[in-house]
């Protein structure tokens, strides 16, 4: 097993390969930690699913922990961040499933692109090397990152008016306040940078390989509000990604902004891809049997 794989995610790994269930992978993206997915790992397993939540790599347990030292959370990329996932992957006894937001859902397509998700859910992904469309949105989303070249070495965080605008706009400033305080974090500037400069870069890594054939099936699901990843971008990424011979679907969920996994309204987007996983999954075991 991998020395980057922390004793947190070591147990999750062990718990999940002891219990024989199909194994969810759920990975965060800018400004969360892995604990913004516990409501999620919650109902997954109260359906039959085994879940791991990895953090990126050397990040923080709490949210306390990241705020006194941000400057832990600088520097790691797209391929850093991948290889960690891909390392934890490996250690499962079986392929997973793979659910990631924002980033996440970059980095949940890069690994379906490797081969290494039996079924994948990427929502509001972060937009991979081919992905065209840049809404005026995502531009002032980013401009906080993308406006300063010295941030693609350093931690960045959000003001609470940046973060209402790019993740918080569909939400009352009650609950926007509420996020912004217990989740909110810095995040590392250079995964925005790669993501930006992408189709300017021949070896770019945030490239996605979506033709593997054995990428597995796909669902994308956009937030019909989000600022920071508006539809236009979701749906170039699943036009990118329908080429493939595996099933690909994409969902619009009406006015949900880019906090939709972890806001008041989570469980309708975490059904859905609940809905979709648990669909591939029995098709999954069907075919093991035959």
């Amino acid at each position: 097993m991998s020395d980057t794989i922390t004793a947190t995610e070591r147990t999750q790994i062990a718990a999940a390969n002891a219990s024989g269930r199909p194994t969810v992978v759920l990975v965060h993206g800018l400004w969360l930690l892995a604990g913004s997915w516990d409501p999620w790992r919650e109902l997954l397993e109260g359906h039959g699913f085994a879940t791991i939540a990895p953090s990126w790599p050397d990040d923080p347990a709490t949210v306390a922990e990241a705020r006194r030292d941000p400057s832990i959370l600088a520097g790691k990329g797209v391929a850093q961040i991948t290889a960690h996932m891909a390392d934890i992957i490996g250690a499962l006894d079986s392929k997973p499933v793979v659910v990631g937001h924002s980033f996440g859902g970059l980095i949940t397509q890069k690994l379906a692109g490797m081969g290494l998700a039996s079924a994948s859910v990427a929502i509001d992904p972060a937009p991979f090397k081919g992905v065209l469309p840049l809404p005026l949105s995502t531009l002032r989303s980013s401009l906080p990152v993308l406006g300063n070249p010295a941030n693609r070495k350093r931690a960045v965080a959000l003001t609470f008016e940046q973060f209402r605008y790019g993740w918080a706009n569909a939400l009352t400033e009650a609950e926007a306040r509420r996020l912004y305080e217990s989740h909110h974090i810095a995040a590392p500037g250079r995964p925005l940078f790669q993501a930006a400069l992408a189709n300017y870069s021949f070896r770019s890594e945030a490239s996605v390989h979506t033709l593997a054939a054995n990428r597995g099936p796909m669902k994308l699901i956009s937030g019909g509000a989000d600022n920071t990843v508006p539809w236009a971008i979701t749906n170039a990424s699943y036009k990118k990604q329908r080429r493939n011979v595996a099933v690909t679907e994409i969902e619009e969920i009406p006015g949900r902004g880019h906090s939709l996994t972890i806001d008041s309204g989570w469980e309708v987007v975490a059904e859905s891809a609940l809905s979709f996983i648990s669909v591939q999954s029995a098709r999954n075991a069907g075919s093991d049997k035959g």
